[in-house]
């Protein structure tokens, strides 16, 4: 689920999608705020959320999502799994300080958050979950989209739905070091 004003937010969703579905066995659903509903949020097993940084934190739209559209499910989601996503106006513009906000409003719901602890390219990280400068521009912003979406499937089919053969911490992809 994103909220996207430029389109960047939203070329993001559309690449951390694509790394949720390379799992087995996964469904995904890719929803505007303006889209989704409470069922929406009811139906999944894990979400990734996705803002574009404003004034260093949550686009007043998501926020605003949370505080009504989904407050009726608190706190009947709780144990679900949860990551996030955002896109900056540059670099250190608060991006990550977004993911951190979002993981705070997924945590209020009871949800689990995850870090990332790949590099998906030197000097590429995806600790708090990804984040761009603008749109993702190159392999390694879209890699690391995909692979925020890649990993919360594969902890959805381990946690949740109990099938350790999907365990990312024996996953086969490439992992760069600082």
């Amino acid at each position: 689920m994103y909220y996207s004003k430029s389109g960047h937010t939203k070329m993001m969703a559309n690449w951390v999608a694509k790394g949720a579905a390379s799992v087995p066995d996964v469904e995904v659903r890719l929803k505007a705020v303006a889209k989704a509903t409470a069922d929406d949020l009811a139906w999944c097993d894990g979400v990734a959320i996705g803002s574009p940084t404003h004034m260093g934190t949550i686009a007043w739209e998501m926020k605003r999502w949370w505080d009504v559209v989904a407050f009726p499910l608190w706190p009947k989601i709780e144990g679900k799994i949860g990551c996030a996503f955002s896109s900056s106006g540059g670099l250190a513009g608060g991006g990550e300080l977004t993911c951190l906000a979002l993981q705070i409003v997924l945590m209020n719901y009871g949800l689990f958050v995850f870090g990332i602890p790949d590099y998906v390219a030197p000097g590429q990280t995806l600790h708090y979950g990804a984040v761009c400068a603008g749109r993702p521009r190159n392999k390694k912003e879209r890699e690391a989209c995909r692979r925020l979406g890649r990993r919360l499937s594969e902890w959805v089919q381990t946690l949740i739905c109990h099938r350790p053969e999907h365990d990312p911490r024996n996953a086969t992809y490439d992992r760069f070091t600082s």
